[in-house]
Formats: C-alpha cells, sequence, structure tokens
C-alpha cells in the first residue's frame, strides 16, 4: 500500500512539475501540434536514472518559471565580419527579418504549423522535441529547388532577448535533388540572465545534394540550449555540420542522422570550450541502413574551471549496410582539477563487411610543450592559447570559410568576445 502511495504522490509531483514549465506557453493549433499534446502527456522529463541524460541534470530547468515574450531587437552586431551571406534574423523563435527574396528555386519564410513533421524521423519519445511540437514556436522554413546551387551562405542570427523567457525554435530544411546549400548559425544572448530555447530541426537532404552547416553557440552564462536535430539523408548526399560551443550554462546538442541510401557521405565535427561551472553534452547517433557509405566524426573539448562534459556517439550499421567505413573520435583537454569529462564511443554493427572505428582521450596539456614554448620567450597564457589552437586545429580546418573561420579564431582566443 505505501508503495502505491509514493508512486502516486511521485507521479503527482511530475505532473505539477510539468504543468508549471510548460505554463508560460501556448497550445499550438495544428493536427500535429494536438497528436504530441496527447503523447506528452505519458512522457516525463529524464532523471540521472534515464541512460540517455545520465551526465546532465535538468532539475533546475523544469523547476523554472519562464514565458514566451516577442521581442526585435537589433541584430547587426551579431554579423559575422566580413561575411557575404543572405541574413535571417529569429528573436525569441520567432522570425523578424530576411533579406533573401523568395523565388522559383529558394524558399525561405517563417514556418507554420503545416510544414511540421515532413520528416518522420522526429523523435516522439523525447520530451523536449514533443514539447517544441505541442506547443506554440517560431521557426523558419527552407527549401531550396532542384539543381539549385546558392552562391553565398545563408547565415541565420538566433538571438535570445530577455531574462527567463522560454524561447521554442523550430527549422525545417529540404534540399531537393542535386541542390547544394551553406547555412552558418549563430547563437546569442542580448543580455545575460537565465533563458531557455528549445529548438528542433528536421533536414532532408535529397539524391545528389549537399549541405554545410557551421553553428556557433555563445550565448550567455546563465543560457541554457537543447538543440535536436534530425536529418535524412537520400542517396549520393553529402551532409556536413560543424558545432562549435564556446559559452553558456547548459548546452546539449542531439544530432540524430539517418542516412537511407548508397554512396552518402556525412560529416560531424565539434569544438567545445567551456570555463566555470558549464555543461556541454554531445550525443551523436549515424545510423547507417544502406551499403557504401562513410560517416566521420571528430568531436574536440576543452575544459576549464569546473565545467564538465559529455560526448556519447553511437554508430548503427544494419545487416543490409555493407562496405560502409564509419570514424569516430573524441578528444579531450582538461585544463583545471576541477573540470571532468565522460566519453562514450559506441559502435553497433550488423554488417560483416565493414571498416569502423572509434576512441576517446581526455588529458591534459604536455607540460614539457608548454615549457618549451616558455624557454622562447612565450608567455604562460599565450603558450596555452597556441596549445589550445594547435589542438583545435584538426576541427577548425573543416571551416571552409575564411570570414566564419577568422570569426571563430577569435572566438578562441578571446573566448569572452560576445558574452553581452
Amino acid at each position: 500500500m505505501d508503495q502505491r502511495r509514493n508512486k502516486s504522490l511521485d507521479m503527482e509531483t511530475a505532473a505539477t512539475k510539468k504543468d508549471r514549465f510548460l505554463s508560460g506557453l501556448n497550445a499550438g493549433s495544428s493536427s500535429h501540434s494536438a497528436t504530441a499534446m496527447k503523447k506528452l502527456e505519458e512522457l516525463t522529463f529524464p532523471t540521472r536514472r534515464t541512460e540517455a541524460w545520465k551526465y546532465t541534470k535538468v532539475n533546475k530547468l523544469i523547476n523554472s518559471n519562464l514565458y514566451r515574450s516577442d521581442s526585435f531587437p537589433d541584430a547587426v552586431k551579431y554579423e559575422i565580419p566580413d561575411l557575404e551571406s543572405y541574413k535571417v534574423v529569429i528573436s525569441n523563435g520567432a522570425v523578424i527579418s530576411s533579406d533573401l527574396a523568395e523565388n522559383k528555386s529558394v524558399t525561405i519564410r517563417a514556418l507554420s504549423g503545416a510544414d511540421l513533421l515532413l520528416n518522420s524521423q522526429a523523435d516522439a519519445e523525447e520530451i523536449f522535441t514533443t514539447i517544441n511540437l505541442a506547443y506554440e514556436h517560431g521557426g523558419i522554413y527552407i527549401h531550396v529547388g532542384a539543381g539549385t546551387i546558392l552562391e553565398k551562405p545563408i547565415e541565420i542570427i538566433h538571438l535570445v532577448d530577455g531574462q527567463n523567457t522560454f524561447a521554442q525554435v523550430r527549422k525545417l530544411i529540404v534540399l531537393e535533388s542535386g541542390a547544394e546549400l551553406q547555412v552558418v548559425e549563430g547563437y546569442y544572448a542580448t543580455e545575460k540572465g537565465y533563458a531557455f530555447s528549445n529548438i528542433v530541426s528536421e533536414i532532408i537532404v535529397k539524391e545528389n545534394a549537399k549541405l554545410h552547416i557551421d553553428k556557433i553557440q555563445c550565448e550567455s552564462d546563465e543560457h541554457w540550449q537543447i538543440n535536436s536535430e534530425y536529418v535524412y539523408q537520400e542517396q549520393n548526399s553529402v551532409f556536413t555540420i560543424n558545432t562549435i560551443t564556446m559559452n553558456g550554462a547548459m548546452i546539449r546538442n542531439g544530432l540524430h542522422i539517418s542516412v537511407d541510401g548508397n554512396n552518402c557521405e556525412t560529416n560531424l565535427n565539434g569544438l567545445y570550450y567551456l570555463q566555470a561551472d558549464q555543461h556541454i553534452d554531445n550525443h551523436t547517433t549515424v545510423d547507417h541502413k544502406k551499403p557504401h557509405c562513410t560517416s566521420s566524426e571528430l568531436y574536440k573539448g576543452i575544459l576549464d574551471g569546473s565545467a564538465t562534459g559529455v560526448f556519447n556517439g553511437k554508430v548503427f550499421v544494419r545487416e543490409d549496410a555493407q562496405k560502409i567505413e564509419a570514424f569516430q573520435q573524441n578528444n579531450n583537454v582538461i585544463l583545471s582539477e576541477s573540470a571532468s569529462m565522460n566519453a562514450k564511443p559506441e559502435l553497433e554493427i550488423y554488417a560483416d563487411d565493414v571498416k569502423c572505428s572509434h576512441g576517446s582521450t581526455t588529458g591534459q596539456f604536455d607540460d614539457e610543450a608548454i615549457f618549451y614554448l616558455r624557454t622562447r620567450g612565450v608567455g604562460e597564457d599565450n603558450a596555452k592559447k597556441l596549445m589550445i589552437s594547435a589542438f583545435a586545429e584538426d576541427v577548425l580546418k573543416n571551416i571552409t570559410t575564411e570570414a566564419i573561420r577568422t570569426h571563430i579564431d577569435n572566438l578562441l582566443k578571446t573566448r569572452s568576445a560576445w558574452k553581452p
């Protein structure tokens, strides 16, 4: 009897927490939102006993009182210097400006309820993804027609404006056959203070299409972000994403790639540099369903102060996916005694003709190398900066646009350049 009563009380507590957490949002009006709302009744927030969230606590987040607000801040100072691009500004989840005119080849506009869930792989069991779908939110729809190659990247500037803000963002990007697109996303906060962004992206890369994404996360010290991306690749397609995390209280990147065609190429790269008590959690899944494909993952982290990090990368190779080459590597440098890293690279292989490898290392910089630099007249701080730059180079060389690379180099050197 006592066990049943305690379980009932736990359920009541969980339901109360969920209601309070969602009280600042308005339910969506689409049929997809109604379905998600019903599904949400069955879901609970993750705890330390939830394997995928074992090292990431969300208690502070779900015990907060957050709300949605409309805002129209000036985004000019957040633009990447010297970058020739089409610019889209999203504030607190809503598209507030775009300078790319819609035409027969390219569509770019605010996302509507009818656009959601074109890609059915979006995980309905993930509560934050379900919240994003169930409740009213902003977002953007980008469609590139067959054979279209954009001559400039699309620069999406995501701003969170205000404290205690709950920003719901959704993106749908569709590349038709033979299309090519580069996207650079910057995530920034206009002021210090606690806020939360819940972001879901659905990305469809069709036959012979190529999509390159550079993602820069540099919000305030108190900002939380959960960023879930669901990518679907058809045959002969190429998908590349570089995730650069420079600031934020808690950042979780969930990247799910469904490789559902022959001769696909998938490249996932990440660099994170956190300090104080900040937390980064990178979860990646690459699901190889068809043969003759390659995937490469390289994530590198620098953790200082009391920062904590998580890397959990999983590669699936299905039974019919022969001739797969999959590489996965995670390397970390710990700059203080209080920082820590939890790494779990995984391979799950059901085919017998594959080349797959994974690995992870965590350690400190070589004292002898730093001593050598100091004997050559380099100060200790500059010596560490040089070591950090060298460590990051394997990831940063995948940033192919010079202006973006220079911007990231400057963030890496100053580390606090984009704090509000």
